[in-house]
């Protein structure tokens, strides 16, 4: 199955990415993450002995890990770089005064 090979994780990760840099707000950048991950624990052959043992389910593991991954990216994102929008500056004074 397709959704098993590495590269097409990869391919994901860098559509994202690039998805990123057209829209900002680090959401994308966060499921860029988890698709990389994923396609690293592919590459690796770290989450194939779960993948051989799940039979049928290693789509439906995939995308809880995938889940998982991009979420926890999410946060450190968001943890690092703040809340969207933050606060807003206001003057009292003009500065012709």
């Amino acid at each position: 199955m397709i959704w098993l090979s590495w590269w097409v994780w990869a391919l994901a990760a860098v559509a994202l990415g690039i998805l990123e840099v057209l829209v900002p707000g680090y959401i994308a950048l966060g499921f860029g993450i988890g698709a990389g991950l994923v396609a690293l624990g592919l590459l690796g052959g770290l989450l194939t002995p779960i993948l051989d043992t799940a039979g049928g389910l290693g789509f439906g593991l995939l995308l809880i890990l995938f889940g998982l991954c991009s979420g926890v990216a999410w946060w450190g994102l968001r943890a690092v770089f703040g809340p969207v929008g933050g606060t807003v500056q206001t003057f009292d004074d003009d500065v012709n005064d």
